[in-house]
């Protein structure tokens, strides 16, 4: 979960901690649709694996997308 919360921190520019990792993404600061986009992208760089954005389009929180991409 750290490394998802750098992630989004060091690419997305969003200032967010592990602490907000269950909150709905619509309540992080800063967040909009494309961070979604830009967060798929990002992941699967880092990761080298895909990920499926219907699946991601379906996360409400960092906590649900950690378990899409660690899953």
């Amino acid at each position: 979960m750290d490394d998802l919360v750098a992630l989004v921190r060091d690419e997305l520019g969003l200032a967010v901690t592990t602490s907000d990792a269950a909150r709905s993404l619509d309540e992080l600061p800063g967040w909009d649709s494309v961070h979604l986009l830009w967060l798929l992208t990002a992941v699967e760089k880092k990761t080298g694996r895909p990920v499926s954005l219907p699946d991601l389009l379906e996360a409400g929180s960092l906590e649900d997308v950690y378990s899409l991409v660690a899953a």
